[in-house]
């Protein structure tokens, strides 16, 4: 009873930590870029033949055009290696689930077997099984940099904002999700099982390797979803190395297992038996995948403005979906393949209330509560229809927390000003209304599919001495380098930058942030003079507001001097 009563509990703790896995995979685009203190920069050079589009070059180093009088303290950020660890983790995170799956975990007390009665000694069985290990490894790692080859580092740095390949995925994602429900199984075609099987029969290293490539193809029935969820966050995420980086985790989380059993095969008997509780750890995931398609999806909504997929319909949705994976952990849901659950152990019922107590977290959202856990994931507060948080900012009972006297800005009937702040959409209009009133600019380069941006907007800048500065001493102009709405057709150029046609607002922007600041990662706040001069070395996502407020005192501080 008592060994049983453990079993059960791994079983358990392990599917909690699976809970975290699309949180988890979802981190890769939340990591900010590098620093850009040694850019330098120049004054904006409009292409001479239509008078809204922007080009621009970056100076060379011996010409300063900053202002040299208290520099401002470049704002602390992350390095980019950290994005890989994160990815690595998540990668690691996704081959101990697939551990778990019905097609994986059945066969390695079966594959660790043969290392122990094929081989005259225990040394040469483990030393075969750490092979066995290698060759899993190698082929998934190789699988992850054909996916950098076959993208290409450009290509992989503009998925997370690109509209079409947002909607590929939520596709993808989908039937990912349907099939861990059970509806179907994504197989790959039997002649490539057979022929890499036949390999596996030759023995030696070779038979081996082919031995590992048979069981990634045979198990890819259930690894396929966890393996294409990952490489899709890793490709979005812009790291050149990100989906060979990732596929490196899960197979090192793979692999693991059959080495150690193969060192100590006592151990296999303390694994918990094949049974039920495999199919409910991929409904689990299903789940899971379900949830982040919704993201996805949302991307593409704003980025062409449907219009449908609003903060309210996402939450919904959310809700309703972990509040369905809730009724499904304690037995009151079953699919085709589940198996009856007569009674609910200690550890599952206790993950029940943990995803049931979130679905509650969330529905406050519905009547506009800021949800900072999930704000990064969410559309944005402004999508809002019914929003009681907002207005609570300036302590005004209803309307706009701020009045734009100046009339509807160019770009105001398709974006939407978070937090109700005063925000233009157009550099030119922005920076005509800053000389205007005399105040420095804050160019927000932002992006509909950005992560970091959403949750600095709901968790920084609603930070009461954030706000205050945003709304009295900044005029805010918000670029959109993602969006997919058309340039007037006299608005419409031939980037100097790179070559390339503009001619959407997305495009406009992107340009001119490449060309004149040498980046293209978002969020990215510059802090410019009315007269176009640098007041402070640029920031991405600083979630600090304490170091965020320093960074636009900072601006303000070489303005005023």
């Amino acid at each position: 009873m008592t060994l049983k009563y453990n079993q059960t509990s791994i079983k358990m703790l392990v599917m909690g930590i699976l809970m975290f896995f699309g949180s988890v995979t979802a981190v890769f685009a939340q990591e900010a870029d590098t620093a850009f203190s040694d850019i330098e920069f120049t004054e904006i050079k409009p292409d001479s033949t239509h008078k809204d589009s922007i080009t621009a070059t970056v100076v060379s180093p011996e010409k300063d055009s900053t202002p040299t009088t208290n520099p401002a303290t470049p704002v602390v950020k992350k390095e980019e290696k950290q994005g890989l660890i994160a990815i690595f983790i998540a990668g690691f995170i996704g081959g101990l689930a697939a551990l778990l799956m019905p097609c994986i975990f059945p066969m390695l007390p079966l594959t660790v077997s043969f290392f122990t009665k094929g081989s005259q000694t225990k040394s040469k069985a483990v030393s075969r099984a750490m092979f066995y290990g290698l060759s899993i490894i190698v082929i998934y790692v190789v699988l992850g940099l054909l996916v950098t080859v076959l993208f290409g580092p450009d290509a992989l740095n503009s998925l997370s904002t690109n509209g079409i390949f947002n909607f590929l995925f939520f596709i993808l994602l989908l039937i990912f999700a349907i099939s861990f429900l059970g509806a179907f199984e994504i197989t790959l075609p039997s002649s490539w099982v057979n022929k890499m099987d036949a390999n596996s029969d030759k023995g030696g290293l070779a038979g081996l390797f082919f031995m590992a490539g048979t069981l990634a193809l045979v198990s890819f029935s259930c690894t396929g979803p966890i393996i294409g969820t990952l490489l899709v966050q890793a490709a979005t995420s812009g790291a050149l190395l990100g989906p060979a980086i990732g596929m490196f985790g899960f197979s090192f989380a793979l692999a693991i297992p059959f080495a150690l059993f193969a060192m100590f095969p006592s151990w296999l008997s303390a694994l918990p038996k094949s049974g039920g509780w495999l199919n409910s750890v991929k409904v689990v995931l299903g789940f899971l995948e379900l949830a982040l398609a919704m993201k996805f999806l949302s991307n593409v909504d704003l980025a062409y403005h449907w219009n449908w997929f609003d903060r309210e319909v996402f939450l919904v949705l959310w809700i309703v979906i972990f509040g369905l994976m809730g009724l499904y952990l304690l037995g009151k849901l079953k699919f085709s393949h589940d198996s009856p659950v007569n009674a609910i152990s200690v550890p599952r019922l206790l993950i029940a209330i943990v995803v049931l107590s979130f679905t509650v977290y969330m529905i406050p959202g519905l009547w506009g509560a800021p949800l900072k856990s999930v704000s990064a994931f969410l559309p944005p507060q402004a999508t809002q229809d019914f929003d009681l948080y907002t207005s609570t900012l300036t302590g005004a009972s209803n309307g706009p927390a701020v009045k734009h006297e100046e009339g509807p800005h160019k770009y105001s009937e398709i974006f939407h000003a978070p937090l109700n702040l005063n925000v233009f959409f157009d550099y030119e209009e922005g920076m005509a209304y800053a000389k205007k009133v005399k105040k420095p600019v804050m160019i927000d380069f932002t992006g509909h599919a950005c992560v970091n941006c959403r949750q600095m907007e709901a968790n920084v800048w609603p930070d009461k001495a954030v706000f205050s500065k945003l709304s009295n001493d900044y005029v805010i102009i918000q670029l959109y380098v993602d969006d997919k709405t058309e340039l007037a057709e006299n608005e419409k150029f031939k980037s100097k930058f790179s070559g390339k046609a503009v001619n959407t607002i997305g495009n406009k922007w992107s340009d001119f942030q490449a060309a004149r600041f040498n980046s293209n990662s978002q969020p990215f706040y510059v802090l410019l003079g009315n007269d176009g001069q640098l007041l402070a070395p640029p920031t991405g996502a600083n979630y600090n507001a304490g170091e965020y407020l320093e960074f636009l005192n900072s601006g303000l501080k070489t303005f005023n001097k």
